[in-house]
């Protein structure tokens, strides 16, 4: 965020350097994270193993609920990749000297386009092109023609809906405690941190939650028609 103090910022004060910098920090995090729980594994976990494996199974448990077990394991590489991605995103940003690089909205429109074309290009591999398109008219043919284009800017919107959400409640909760450490950078500030560490997991949950209710529209049509 400009005007506000960041480590990298110190070294080069380019816009571009800090944000690039800090997707490759959070990217080194979630490495060290991932190699502490599978360096020494264990029948029994404990440790980063244990917290690994819950979160594993906390996101399974979401798309099982949305998708159904086949599916559900199926995408939860992209899944749970986008939620730890975005929670150490949203969590270093409340750490003074680092900056969230989901409070750049380049940031938060790639992770969105990511979506959206997978969950696409899934519902067309799954479908076929034909089928997948020919849903977007709805069941009414004679209303075919009015449904077609709102259904095609009802999914563009979704690009716009997942990027800016993540990027406006990050960017708002950054300077939430920017203004708070200002006005009193002692003690105020530490009830904040709660509840911006609850809010840094929110927004994950609900990207990951939205991402597999869109990959659900796109790959169970059969199902949806029935």
């Amino acid at each position: 965020m400009e005007g506000i103090f960041t480590f990298l910022g110190a070294i080069n004060g380019s816009h571009w350097f800090i944000v690039v910098g800090h997707v490759m920090l959070v990217v080194l995090i979630i490495s060290l994270i991932v190699r502490a729980a599978t360096k020494n594994m264990k029948v029994v976990p404990t440790g980063a193993q244990n917290v690994l494996e819950t979160y594993i199974q906390g996101v399974l448990a979401m798309g099982r609920d949305v998708i159904g077990e086949k599916y559900a394991r199926k995408y939860l590489p992209l899944i749970a990749t986008l939620g730890i991605m975005i929670f150490v995103s949203n969590i270093i940003g409340i750490i003074p000297g680092f900056e969230s690089p989901t409070a750049d909205i380049n940031f938060t429109l790639t992770l969105a386009l990511i979506v959206f074309f997978y969950y696409n290009f899934e519902g067309i591999r799954k479908n076929g092109v034909i089928d997948y398109f020919a849903h977007f008219a709805g069941p009414v043919k004679w209303l075919a023609p009015l449904m077609f284009p709102i259904e095609i800017i009802s999914h563009i919107s979704r690009i716009v809906s997942l990027s800016f959400r993540l990027f406006g409640n990050v960017r708002g909760d950054d300077l939430f405690l920017w203004v708070l450490i200002m006005l009193a950078p002692y003690l105020v500030p530490l009830p904040a941190y709660v509840l911006l560490t609850f809010m840094a997991l929110l927004q994950a949950f609900i990207f990951m939650m939205l991402s597999y209710v869109y990959l659900a529209g796109a790959v169970l049509l059969h199902e949806e028609s029935h």
